[in-house]
């Protein structure tokens, strides 16, 4: 063995460690087991600190903390807006340098995750709410059951722009969209709890109180019976202007049944919102023609849901609350 770039990494720190102790080159050469000319060569290209070759870096550091900068004031640019923001400041690099770059420093292009967006009272109000409820046990979660509507597109390739971020920066605000809460969509209404899956309810107009009290007689009603029979449970539903009218707290009340008290703007501290991602995701390669097929998809995805995985779904709201708390209120992952 003749050549220094032949010796292995294990090698090449034998021959430094015993060279630093004073051994001579013949003694080294047996212990790493190489030629003496290999540990010569190795010892005065170390001696000399000779350098790697290499092409010389076309930007300097300072571009780079510029790039860096672009990237991180608007992370919602495309590497063709980016590179030529970034060539406007009087740097020369081309277009595949300015991605090679922007991958070195860690950014990669990912789909942006949708949070509603928190001011600072209903953060407070979070934070106040997951510290009443920390010390429930799954026994009282599972008492509970939640509701919630969902939109279901026939179309579902269009995710939207993406973003420019480093991994860990995904609950990042600067690098998250901002969710709609009533798109223009088909709607559907459902309930799950840690026995399983309720009905269905298909929305055909604008949820008011009147449409949702309809809801609740003719779809909550029955899912409460499907799913604890004669036993007492808590409803949770969110704070929509239909869910909290007052003529909707009359029904309950009424109908005896408690609710369950939400903070405002809180998708990641229901499962059921878990569930509903479930269900696209088995519906992505569907290619429903009209809003009937659509239905129908939906309603055979939604019955393939098992009692386990809405269980395991139950389970994790200790684990939802704990990260509210250490967030002080902000929108978690889930």
């Amino acid at each position: 063995m003749g050549k220094t770039s032949d010796l292995t990494a294990v090698q090449k720190t034998i021959i430094d460690t015993l060279h630093k102790e004073g051994k001579t080159q013949k003694v080294i050469a047996k212990e790493a087991g190489c030629s003496q000319s290999s540990v010569s060569k190795h010892i005065n290209r170390q001696a000399k600190g000779r350098k790697k070759c290499g092409r010389k870096k076309c930007t300097s550091s300072r571009d780079n903390r510029t790039l860096q900068r672009i990237v991180t004031t608007n992370p919602f640019k495309n590497v063709g807006e980016i590179h030529k923001e970034w060539t406007a400041a009087g740097v020369s690099a081309s277009r595949t340098t300015t991605r090679r770059l922007m991958k070195d420093m860690g950014f990669r292009c990912r789909i942006p995750c949708v949070k509603p967006l928190l001011n600072m009272k209903q953060r407070k109000k979070r934070l106040a709410w997951a510290k009443d409820k920390k010390d429930w046990t799954d026994a009282e979660w599972s008492k509970v059951m939640f509701s919630d509507e969902s939109k279901f597109c026939i179309s579902f390739g269009n995710q939207g722009p993406r973003v420019w971020r480093k991994s860990g920066e995904a609950q990042n605000p600067r690098c998250m969209r901002s969710s709609v809460k009533f798109p223009p969509s088909v709607m559907v209404w459902g309930a799950m709890s840690s026995a399983g899956v309720g009905p269905l309810c298909f929305l055909r107009s604008r949820v008011n109180a009147a449409v949702y009290q309809e809801v609740l007689e003719h779809f909550m009603l029955p899912a409460a019976d499907q799913l604890y029979g004669d036993a007492d449970f808590t409803f949770q539903q969110d704070l929509a202007p239909a869910h909290s009218a007052k003529t909707t707290s009359t029904w309950f009340k009424d109908h005896g049944i408690p609710v369950l008290d939400w903070p405002a703007n809180s998708p990641d501290l229901n499962p059921i919102e878990n569930l509903w991602g479930i269900v696209k995701r088995r519906m992505q390669y569907a290619r429903p023609n009209n809003a009937e097929e659509l239905k129908m998809t939906i309603r055979a995805t939604w019955a393939l849901i098992t009692p386990e995985q809405c269980h395991r779904l139950i389970e994790s709201m200790p684990r939802r609350i704990t990260a509210v708390i250490e967030a002080k209120g902000a929108p978690t992952k889930y």
